[in-house]
C-alpha cells in the first residue's frame, strides 16, 4: 500500500472549532469562510483553489472534464462499501425531500443527521472507525416515513413488497447483529465473512479467497499484475469467479459516464504524454485488463511535464481485509510551483536519504529511480477521497513499477491550509500540550513540519527500501497497510531531525523538528483516541500505525525516560525528555519494519501490530474523551468541493471555467445524488 491517506491529526490542524450550519463563502481578498456544517462527530469545511484563475482556458477545460469524471463514479464507492448503501441513501433522500410532517421534530432532525453521516461515510459504516453507526430516530418512524413515500421512490427489489423492503432495510440500519463492521483486519475470525464490505459475495471464506488468488500467481513473474484489484469475487452455484468492474461488466453504468468525460478531456491534454495517459486509462476501463492498468500507471509516472494531473480509478486497497481489491477514487489537481521547490529538493536528494537510512544494507535500494515529488492544488475530490480526503499521495502501488519506473508523490497544500486556517484558536493546544515551551514550538514550526513530514513520508518513505526476491507483494496480508504506513511515517520522523534537512533549507534551524516529534507522540499515545468510542480497539490502518510507533518507542525508551506520560492535576500529558534518543528509537523501529517488509515476515509483523497497535488503555481513553468533550470540537473533518461551471458566449462556446464556493453540504450532496447517480440500487 503506497498511497497514504494521511489525515491532519495534529495541534492546530485536526481539532478545529466551527460554527453550526452552512455559511456562504466570501471570496473577496483576505476573506474566506472555511466552515460549512457541523453534526455528530464531523465538521465540514471548504477549500480554496488558489492559482486557478491564472491557468489557461485549455487547462481549465481539462480540469473541468477531469472533475466531471471525478464525480461520475460516486455510486461505485457506496456499493463497494456495503451492498445496502445505495438502498439506504436513496430511501433517506426520498424521505428527506418528500417529508410532510414536522421537520423540527426530534425524529426528523435525527434522520437528517443520520443522512448526513451516510453521505459523509459513503455508507452506513463510520468512515474511519468502520463500525456501523446507528440513527437516533425510531424504527416505527422510519417505517412510517417509507410507507408514506410514493412507491416509485422506494427502491424495491424485483417482486418485493414495501412491507418486505421495510423489514429488510430496518434490520440493515438498526440491527446490532448484522453488518457490524465494514472491514475487519485482524483477529482470529474469518476476516472475509466478518467484513460487511461488498468485495466478496456468495458466502466465500477467507481460505477460498486466498487459495483462488494464490493459484493465479507465478512466483517467477517479476512484473505481476495487481491480482483482484478491479473485481468482486463471487461464488455462484459453487463456482468461484470474478465480476470485473469495467464497461460491459459490473458498474458499467457509472464507468461508461467516467469514460465519456475522459474522452472529452483528451483534446485538452497538455502534451502527448498526458494524452497517452488518458487514452490508456480509457482502454483499461473498457477492457478491465490489469496489464493495461499497469501500462497506464507507467505512463502516468513518466508524465512529469504536465501542470494538470489527476488520479481516477480503482486504486487503494485499504477497504479490503486482504488488501487486494481497490475502492474507486479520484482527485484532480494542478501544480503549486512555488511550494514544489521544497519537494524537488527532497526528490533530488533521494539517493542520499536512501544511502543513509538506518536499515540493513540488504534492504537498501542501490539505485533510486524516477522519484518525482510536487506540491499540488486540488480542484476536485471524488469517490474514496471525498468528503474525507488525503493530504498526501504516493503512487503507483505496484512494487515492480516503483522499482523499474519510479513513483509520483504529492502533498496537497491547499487542503492542509484549509485545516490550519479553520482550526486557529480552538483551545486544543491549551488542553493537551504540556507547557508553553511545546506550544511555542508548535506555533512557530507546526505547519511547516507537518507539511515536510508528509513530503518525506510520501516522496521517500513509501519509495524506500526493497522487497527481497521471491517475497510476495501481499506477504504481510491484513497487516500490510498498517506496517507500510508505519514504515513511511518512521522514514519521515527519522529524517526530519537530520542535519541534512537544515542544510537543504527545508527547515530553518535544528530545533524545528521537535514540533513534529511532540505532535506525533502526543497524537499516537493520547489524542487520536478521541476518534474511537470508549471500549473499542483501533482498527483503521493509519491510526494503528501511529499508535504502534508511539507505544513502541515509549516502551523501549522507558529505562532512560525518553518519553514520559506525566500527571498534572489528575490529567495526563506527553513530555519528551530526550529528543535525540527518541530519534534513535525511530531509526531502530524503521530498521525492523523495513526488515518485515523486505522479508515478508508475516508472523513477526502480526505480533508487532497486535502487541502495540490495536489495544487501547481504557482509563486513559476515558480521560482523553472527557477532556476533549469540554472543547466542543469535532474530531473528524471533511470537505465540500467548489462548483465548477462552464461560462459560454452567445455562440455557445466555452470562454471560461468559473469556481463557485457558496454551495452548502446538504445542497451539494443532494445535487450529486441527482446529477451523478447512475448505478442500479442493487448491483449483483
Amino acid at each position: 500500500m503506497k498511497k497514504t491517506m494521511v489525515f491532519m491529526l495534529g495541534v492546530g490542524m485536526a481539532f478545529s472549532s466551527c460554527s453550526e450550519g452552512n455559511k456562504k463563502a466570501e471570496t473577496k481578498e483576505n476573506e474566506f469562510s472555511y466552515t460549512v456544517d457541523r453534526f455528530a462527530d464531523l465538521e465540514i469545511l471548504r477549500y480554496q483553489v488558489p492559482g486557478f484563475e491564472a491557468l489557461s482556458l485549455n487547462q481549465k477545460q481539462l480540469l473541468y472534464h477531469l472533475s466531471e469524471a471525478a464525480l461520475m463514479g460516486r455510486d461505485i464507492l457506496f456499493d463497494q462499501n456495503c451492498r445496502y448503501n445505495l438502498a439506504v441513501r436513496r430511501t433517506l433522500e426520498a424521505i428527506y425531500a418528500n417529508f410532510n410532517g414536522d421537520r423540527k421534530s426530534a425524529d426528523f432532525k435525527a434522520l437528517e443527521v443520520y443522512l448526513k453521516r451516510v453521505w459523509f461515510s459513503n455508507g452506513i459504516h463510520h468512515h474511519y472507525a468502520e463500525d456501523k453507526f446507528f440513527p437516533e430516530f425510531s424504527r416505527a418512524f422510519f417505517a412510517d416515513c417509507v410507507t408514506q413515500l410514493p412507491e416509485d421512490l422506494v427502491p424495491l427489489r424485483t417482486r418485493q413488497t414495501t412491507e418486505q423492503f421495510i423489514s429488510e432495510l430496518t434490520d440493515v440500519i438498526f440491527s446490532t447483529e448484522i453488518l457490524t463492521k465494514r472491514t475487519v483486519q485482524s483477529g482470529d475470525e474469518d476476516i472475509i465473512k466478518a467484513s460487511a464490505n461488498n468485495y466478496y459475495a456468495g458466502d466465500l471464506t477467507q481460505k477460498e479467497v486466498e487459495d483462488f488468488y494464490d493459484a493465479m500467481k507465478d512466483p517467477n513473474d517479476s512484473t505481476p499484475i495487481s491480482y483482484g484489484l478491479n473485481s468482486r469475487l463471487v461464488k455462484e452455484n459453487g463456482i468461484i469467479q470474478e465480476k470485473v468492474w469495467k464497461v460491459g461488466g459490473l458498474y458499467t453504468q457509472a464507468i461508461e459516464q467516467i469514460v465519456a468525460e475522459l474522452q472529452k478531456a483528451v483534446p485538452f491534454a497538455e502534451n502527448e504524454k498526458q494524452k497517452a495517459v488518458i487514452e490508456t486509462l480509457i482502454d483499461y476501463y473498457k477492457t478491465g485488463d490489469l496489464k493495461t492498468f499497469d501500462a497506464y500507471a507507467v505512463l502516468w509516472v513518466k508524465d512529469t511535464d504536465s501542470e494538470v494531473d489527476f488520479v481516477n480509478g480503482f486504486t487503494e486497497t485499504y477497504g479490503d481485509p486482504l488488501g487486494m481489491k481497490a475502492s474507486w477514487e479520484s482527485t484532480v489537481n494542478f501544480i503549486n510551483r512555488e511550494a514544489t521547490k521544497r519537494t524537488k529538493l527532497i526528490s533530488d536528494n533521494a539517493q542520499w536519504f536512501e544511502d543513509h537510512s538506518p536499515i540493513d544494507d540488504r534492504f537498501r535500494k542501490k539505485e533510486v529511480k524516477g522519484v518525482t515529488a510536487k506540491v499540488i492544488t486540488v480542484s476536485m475530490l471524488g469517490g474514496d477521497c471525498y468528503p474525507a480526503t488525503p493530504i498526501g499521495i504516493n503512487l503507483p502501488n505496484a512494487d515492480w513499477i516503483r522499482r523499474d519506473h519510479g513513483s509520483k508523490s504529492v502533498t496537497i497544500e491547499n487542503i492542509t491550509e484549509a485545516y490550519d486556517k479553520a482550526s486557529q484558536g480552538n483551545g486544543f493546544s491549551e488542553e493537551f500540550v504540556w507547557s508553553d515551551t511545546e506550544r511555542g514550538l508548535l506555533k512557530k514550526y507546526g505547519f511547516m513540519t507537518d507539511n515536510l513530514h508528509t513530503d518525506l513520508h510520501e516522496c521517500l518513505g513509501h519509495g524506500s527500501g526493497i522487497t527481497l526476491s521471491g517475497v510476495a507483494a501481499d506477504a504481510l496480508k491484513a497487516y500490510s497497510s498498517t506496517l507500510e504506513e508505519a514504515r513511511a511515517d518512521l522514514f519521515g520522523l527519522y529524517y526530519i531531525a537530520d542535519a541534512k534537512i537544515v542544510e537543504l533549507g527545508l527547515l530553518p534551524d535544528a530545533e524545528a523538528y521537535k514540533a513534529e516529534y511532540y505532535k506525533f507522540m502526543m497524537n499516537g499515545l493520547m489524542t487520536q483516541l478521541v476518534r474511537i468510542e470508549l471500549g473499542k480497539n483501533i482498527e483503521e490502518a493509519h491510526m494503528r500505525n501511529r499508535q504502534l510507533i508511539a507505544r513502541w518507542v515509549y516502551e523501549k525508551g522507558q529505562a532512560e525516560n525518553v518519553v514520559e506520560l506525566k500527571q498534572r492535576d489528575g490529567e495526563t500529558y506527553v513530555v519528551i525528555n530526550d529528543y535525540q534518543k527518541l530519534r534513535s528509537l525511530f531509526g531502530q523501529l524503521l530498521g525492523e519494519v523495513q526488515r518485515l517488509k523486505s522479508e515478508g515476515d508475516f508472523a513477526a509483523g502480526k505480533k508487532l501490530v497486535e502487541d502495540y497497535a490495536v489495544q487501547v488503555d481504557p482509563k486513559l481513553h476515558a480521560e482523553i474523551l472527557e477532556r476533549y468533550a469540554k472543547l466542543n470540537l469535532a474530531p473528524y473533518k471533511g470537505f465540500v468541493n467548489p462548483v465548477m461551471k462552464e461560462v459560454k458566449n452567445k455562440q455557445g462556446e466555452v470562454i471560461d471555467i468559473a469556481l463557485d464556493y457558496s454551495e452548502g453540504y446538504t445542497e451539494q450532496m443532494l445535487r450529486y445524488s441527482r446529477d451523478y447517480s447512475f448505478l442500479p440500487t442493487y448491483n449483483e
